[in-house]
């Protein structure tokens, strides 16, 4: 006798975004889903996230390693002149500054994690908002008016104290917020903001190494407008989908108020 079929679990329906699930359960999830339009429909904007964010880093995985980093070079030529000391501390250094996942120091004066910190978290911020910042019923899983939940919520995914910035000064409200994944798998946060004509602003928030730190950059996408930074182990996005002049002054005001609180 066949027992009833086991319900879907949360992590089944990620692993069904991902494409881990087993035939057997795939299908159980494919019937979970069309019986269930509001989950369908939550499914289907991770997927959606996640196609954008491959987008997005795929051409940064393709960029080669600069030959002088190049690990198997330095090698081959430290091995024809038999220093060996010499071939410990290139090794050394081609893997604290590039390993094999990737070259992103373009900017000589700027230190090579910093600038891959960046990269990658300016991506991920533009992405997530060109995601979720057009969605009208499912932008964000927590809404403002749970506020309380929402900051202690994120504060225990990210293990360490996350807020929302207040930015009705500058016209903007909180709607709510939403956990996020970032492409190692570790969790991130995003809030979200509209102004009094609908137009929507996020805030993205990625721990990042307590030793990395930046100043703000800006950054212009077709039409999105952003501005991002590191300080005290946190990476902070700010990003409208309109230029916007602002968005300086929205930055300041959100660096000002997260050091103080830290």
């Amino acid at each position: 006798m066949i027992g009833p079929e086991p319900p879907i679990a949360e992590e089944e329906l990620h692993a069904y975004v991902d494409g881990w699930l087993t035939p057997g359960r795939l299908e159980a999830v494919q019937r979970y889903l069309d019986a269930n339009p509001e989950e369908g429909r939550r499914v289907a904007a991770w997927h959606a996230q996640r196609e954008t964010l491959r987008a997005a880093f795929a051409s940064l995985a393709a960029e080669p390693l600069p030959p002088n980093l190049n690990l198997s070079r330095l090698i081959e030529q430290r091995l024809r002149r038999r220093s060996w000391w010499r071939v410990a501390a290139a090794a050394m250094v081609a893997l604290v500054l590039g390993g094999s996942a990737g070259w992103f120091a373009h900017t000589a004066w700027q230190p090579a994690r910093v600038t891959q910190a960046m990269a990658l978290l300016e991506r991920q911020a533009i992405a997530t908002h060109a995601v979720f910042a057009v969605e009208k019923r499912h932008a964000i899983e927590v809404p403002a008016a749970d506020r309380d939940h929402l900051v202690q919520w994120l504060s225990n995914r990210l293990g360490r104290k996350v807020s929302p910035p207040d930015l009705e000064p500058d016209g903007y409200r909180l709607i709510g917020g939403r956990l996020l994944a970032t492409e190692q798998g570790h969790a991130a946060a995003l809030f979200m903001y509209e102004d009094e004509q609908g137009k929507r602003l996020t805030v993205v928030l990625r721990p990042m190494a307590r030793d990395l730190r930046s100043d703000p950059t800006e950054m212009n996408q077709g039409s999105v407008n952003a501005s991002a930074w590191i300080r005290n182990g946190m990476g902070y996005a700010v990003v409208l989908n309109t230029p916007d002049g602002n968005i300086d002054r929205i930055a300041n005001r959100i660096r000002t108020e997260q050091e103080g609180a830290s």
